[in-house]
């Protein structure tokens, strides 16, 4: 009798606007990615073929208004209230629960993270910067991550219930890194410190990973939130 093979896990990726060729490329170079199927991910039909999904980087104003656009609003919504979400940048902005500095007319969210973040929490972009992470949850946390922050988001509050899963900080600016306005404060237990939280299956970099040639994080998605119960 032949072999059944199991299914390989679909990780969509979408591709609306942003850093999305990026992630597919990242996805592409790891060494369980013969356990994916990678999925550029534009329509309700796509969407519904997947597993476990990526929200790039890019403007979270525009992905929000393209996906309703594409007919995806009222789909990612309930994809992300049950099946792994990555958001980075922007789409940490999409995965949160409230947003602040939101453009004029407001955000729509897909929530899924008990979390509050403001848009653009550094600055414009020309106050973009990379700086070395803390990253205690990843493969190899002796060697730090260089984060690349372009016009990032900044964690403000951490908001889970009591019948929410619990919230997992996976990286952090250094403190000896952080602006001059945060220097006084307790950087172990500060929000705006958090660059990379976990919650559930969920997911969310307030950088962007996919800018670089290390794959940690994307091994660490796949791993630990796409993987894990197979």
């Amino acid at each position: 009798m032949a072999e059944i093979k199991p299914r390989r896990s679909v990780v969509g990726i979408l591709a609306l606007q942003g850093a999305f060729a990026e992630h597919r490329t990242a996805l592409e170079k790891l060494s369980l990615s013969r356990k994916l199927q990678i999925l550029l991910v534009k329509t309700p039909e796509d969407l519904a073929q997947c597993d476990a999904l990526i929200i790039p980087g890019g403007e979270s104003t525009t992905i929000a208004l393209l996906a309703r656009l594409a007919g995806l609003s009222e789909p990612l919504k309930e994809f992300v209230k049950v099946k792994p979400v990555w958001g980075t940048c922007a789409g940490a902005i999409l995965l949160s629960q409230a947003v602040e500095n939101a453009k004029k007319g407001g955000q729509e969210l897909l929530g899924g993270m008990s979390i509050t973040i403001a848009r653009n929490g550094w600055g414009s972009q020309v106050e973009s910067f990379e700086a070395p992470l803390e990253v205690e949850g990843l493969r190899d946390p002796s060697s730090p991550f260089n984060g690349v922050f372009i016009r990032a988001p900044v964690i403000l509050q951490l908001h889970p219930t009591t019948d929410d899963p619990p919230i997992t900080v996976v990286a952090r600016l250094a403190p000896g890194l952080l602006p001059s306005g945060l220097a006084t404060l307790n950087a172990s237990d500060e929000p705006r410190t958090f660059v990379a939280l976990r919650q559930g299956l969920h997911f969310l970099t307030t950088f962007h990973p996919e800018l670089t040639n290390d794959n940690r994080f994307h091994e660490y998605f796949v791993r630990e939130c796409v993987l894990a119960g197979k």
